[in-house]
């Protein structure tokens, strides 16, 4: 699996994951910063100029992006990079009110 896919996957009372509250970690549950960040700032960006739910690939989301933002192709490049980052794991965690995507590194 990768971050696209339980990005669409994961609702919590029928509604979408909240983004705020997802951070990339490793296999030991160390987060991961620059990650974390990176699909922060791209989060932060589909929850503007992209519906989600109506994205049936990566491609179509970067698409959408590269058609209504003025992002340089490079931003874009890591933007997708991001979300196919195959990830692991999944873990709730619940007494810091995070969801963790333990990574599986390149």
């Amino acid at each position: 699996m990768n971050v696209f896919a339980a990005l669409k996957l994961i609702q919590f009372d029928h509604l979408p994951l909240n983004h705020a509250q997802v951070v990339m970690t490793d296999a030991t549950g160390k987060p991961d910063s620059e990650l974390t960040g990176l699909l922060s700032d791209c989060l932060n960006k589909l929850d503007i100029f992209v519906d989600l739910a109506t994205a049936t690939t990566v491609s179509d989301v970067i698409d959408d992006l590269h058609l209504l933002t003025p992002l340089p192709y490079d931003v874009l490049e890591e933007y997708q990079k991001i979300l196919e980052q195959p990830i692991t794991q999944i873990n709730f965690a619940s007494h810091k009110q995070l969801v963790e995507f333990v990574y599986q590194p390149y």
